[in-house]
């Protein structure tokens, strides 16, 4: 970073105006924590209702303006606009002049570091890159779930203390991630929470069709108890029939998805061909028992058509 862009945060004032540059479901909540330790929200951005009624939840009383005026107004700006829109934004800001010497501008993109602040950088801010790792709603009690909750956190080094006690003043726990592990990182919570809720919705779905009226009572219990197992043991948690190499269970469950719920056959059996290759590699699945269990998934799999194919 350049010298000339980094004033000495010990002259800063303890206590900072804040912007939000997109009142999504993330800025205000942010922006919320931010107000419990202190800081003072004075301006946030955003146009649609659903900004708008967020917006008068969280931060009651701040302001909707254009982004440029959020800007002007703060010494704290939160970029919280989706990944694919962050960098056309940044380079408008700093097109426009809109960006100030001295200011901290902190986006929350998992995908990006700090590098997509560079035009930022240039025109005199202090880049900081400061991602959540939890599911937002939108509404207060996003507030309460930031409470040791993780940050991806990126920044330059000088700047990196500044960074942690952000973090830290949201109640969250920050996590440092190098500038060129971004985009992994972020694949890996997406692999993790994005997907998780496609599986248990299909499975609710399921559960309704075989005549379960409370799908979600009846899975609760069994997902607390495998996220936590998975948590504290990793593979070991491995159960089910393709852990233990039930050629025939897995062959039925096919048979009945591709009868009733085609759609799913395909998650299923990448699901399943993972889930055999972690419990091969952790000694669960006997291989003399794994030959017949990936045929079977290999013939499922032959006949679902693939993404064009008949199961579609």
């Amino acid at each position: 970073m350049n010298a000339s862009h980094q004033p000495d945060l010990r002259d800063r004032p303890a206590r900072l105006t804040v912007g939000v540059v997109g009142a999504g479901r993330v800025g205000p909540a942010l922006a919320a924590s931010l107000q419990l330790a202190g800081h003072r929200p004075v301006a946030a951005s955003g146009v649609s209702d659903a900004s708008v009624r967020r917006a008068a939840a969280l931060l009651p009383d701040v302001p909707l303006v254009p982004p440029a005026e959020v800007l002007d107004r703060a010494d704290l700006v939160l970029l919280t606009v989706p990944d694919d829109t962050l960098p056309g934004l940044v380079e408008g800001l700093a097109e426009t002049g809109a960006i100030r010497q001295g200011q901290l501008l902190v986006h929350t993109s998992g995908r990006y570091g700090t590098k997509v602040l560079e035009p930022a950088l240039r025109a005199g801010a202090l880049p900081l890159a400061l991602h959540p790792a939890m599911t937002f709603t939108g509404t207060p009690v996003d507030v309460q779930r930031l409470a040791g909750c993780s940050f991806g956190v990126t920044a330059p080094e000088e700047l990196r203390l500044a960074a942690e006690a952000l973090v830290i003043e949201m109640g969250g726990e920050p996590e440092w991630i190098a500038e060129e592990s971004r985009p992994l990182y972020h694949a890996a919570l997406a692999l993790g929470a994005n997907h998780l809720v496609t599986l248990v919705a299909e499975a609710m779905d399921l559960l309704r069709d075989a005549g379960v009226t409370a799908p979600d009572r009846m899975l609760g219990p069994l997902l607390g108890a495998a996220l936590d197992n998975a948590l504290r043991s990793g593979d070991a948690a491995l159960t089910g029939p393709v852990a233990r190499g039930d050629a025939g269970t897995v062959a039925a469950h096919v048979a009945e998805l591709r009868r009733h719920a085609p759609q799913t056959v395909a998650g299923y059996i990448a699901m399943a061909r993972a889930t055999a290759d972690r419990a091969l590699a952790h000694g669960l699945l006997k291989p003399e028992l794994a030959e017949d269990l990936l045929g079977v998934l290999a013939d499922g799999a032959g006949t679902t058509g693939g993404a064009g194919g008949e199961a579609r």
